[in-house]
């Protein structure tokens, strides 16, 4: 057992699976670029997408979003959605992110294109990408 809090009491994703790891990094504590790529399923094991961003909230230090890829073919025609980094669960077993979200759900869900990026620090676009996610906003 850690003796790092448990990331469900501390607005953080979820960890389910895995050993911890004394001897290096994971699967509580990993650089943000290793899970980057990471397959994003729902609770149905549908695929939604996979990481494309991890965005920090600098003052605070605490990881804010997971921005998530979906919908396109190789990269093209992509649209990103940014996920509250606690509507997530880290699978450690099966290296991957599930998140409960129909596909369906996702369709809609508030999304931007590559090249048009919302103002995260918005407050009020947050709390309503929180919301849609019935996510703690993680400032609370």
């Amino acid at each position: 057992m850690s003796n790092i809090p448990s990331s469900s009491t501390s607005g953080g994703a979820r960890v389910v699976g895995g050993r911890p790891n004394y001897s290096g990094p994971g699967p509580e504590v990993m650089a943000a670029d290793t899970l980057q790529g990471d397959k994003v399923v729902n609770r149905q094991g549908e695929n939604l997408g996979e990481i494309e961003d991890i965005m920090l909230d600098v003052p605070s230090g605490r990881v804010a979003y997971a921005v998530l890829s979906f919908g396109g073919v190789m990269g093209i025609g992509d649209k990103l959605f940014a996920v509250p980094w606690s509507a997530l669960t880290l699978d450690a077993d099966q290296k991957c992110f599930v998140l409960d979200v129909s596909k369906d759900r996702l369709k809609n869900a508030p999304g931007f294109d590559k090249d048009r990026w919302p103002s995260m620090a918005d407050t009020s676009w947050a709390t309503d990408v929180h919301s849609f996610y019935n996510a703690q906003p993680y400032w609370q």
